[in-house]
């Protein structure tokens, strides 16, 4: 801590010579004119003195009282002490000071986020799309990636598209070729032990990332609160999915329901974390890829 200034006395008196009787004429005009005492906010950690009673310390807090505002300030030895914020009341390297509390700092630019919940870049220019890819099984898929997670993955450059069955997966592999630099992460419904879609996502390189949920298609990883169900309904087997739940809940046909469930997302909040947790790995695994070289 700086050491406080040292005389707290001054004097505004011109010396009187011995033979002059009267003095300076002007001096009691002067004496009488009003000191103007500058107003200093008092910044944490700025060292002052109590003029009073001489006790030096740097402000670290305030207080408010009935009797008005309070300043706290602490000595080199730890000690805190409270002194009235009144007019001429401190001293600062020996002159008169009168504390005020310091303005708030207005806060910086609020930073939005985007709908998966990572900060918003504003003011994005579109940039040259990646050579790694994510793919996904359906139409609907790509439309809830990009619900949640269309402005990262513009930013990053990642381009998704849908393979329209992952019967197709081994093809459009082998006409993609993934490589270094050039990775392809999928994104598979109802990837659970032992299920066709493991088979078909087994063995497939370095450069490809198989992700998933459990879930039997992307409508079950919509939260069912979000949609304003307690719960997906149960489909008997060997009755198409989409349509037994349009047909339980009263949705219509399953293009009436798909309406209902898009225009319910609003962002990452609205999913089931197994579905969240996939498609980051997806979006991580691509974007770390695209600096590879062959």
């Amino acid at each position: 801590m700086a050491p406080c200034a040292s005389p707290r006395r001054w004097h505004n008196v011109t010396a009187v010579s011995g033979g002059d009787r009267y003095g300076d004429i002007f001096s009691g005009h002067l004496r009488k004119r009003k000191q103007v005492v500058p107003t200093v906010a008092a910044d944490r950690d700025l060292v002052v003195e109590d003029a009073g009673t001489g006790f030096c310390g740097a402000v670290v807090g305030f207080e408010r009282t009935y009797d008005g505002d309070f300043v706290r300030l602490e000595d080199g030895a730890s000690r805190t002490r409270l002194f009235a914020m009144r007019e001429a009341a401190f001293l600062i390297d020996g002159t008169p000071v009168t504390l005020a509390r310091p303005t708030p700092k207005s806060p910086g630019p609020a930073r939005t986020k985007s709908a998966s919940g990572s900060t918003k870049v504003e003011g994005l220019r579109a940039r040259t799309a990646l050579e790694s890819r994510i793919w996904v099984e359906g139409v609907h898929d790509a439309a809830l990636v990009e619900r949640v997670w269309g402005h990262d993955l513009r930013v990053e450059g990642v381009v998704v598209e849908h393979l329209e069955g992952l019967d197709n997966l081994a093809d459009r592999l082998g006409e993609f070729r993934p490589g270094p630099g050039r990775r392809v992460g999928v994104l598979v419904d109802h990837l659970v032990t032992g299920s066709k879609e493991t088979h078909l996502t087994e063995g497939l390189g370095p450069h490809v990332l198989v992700t998933g949920h459990p879930f039997i298609d992307v409508w079950e990883a919509v939260r069912p609160s979000t949609v304003g169900i307690d719960a997906w309904p149960k489909i008997p087997r060997g009755e198409d999915w989409k349509t037994g739940v349009c047909r339980q809940l009263g949705w219509g046909t399953p293009r009436d329901g798909w309406r209902r469930i898009y225009s319910a997302v609003n962002n990452f909040r609205d999913l089931e974390a197994p579905l969240i947790g996939a498609v980051e790995q997806l979006v991580d695994f691509v974007t770390v890829g695209s600096g590879e070289s062959g």
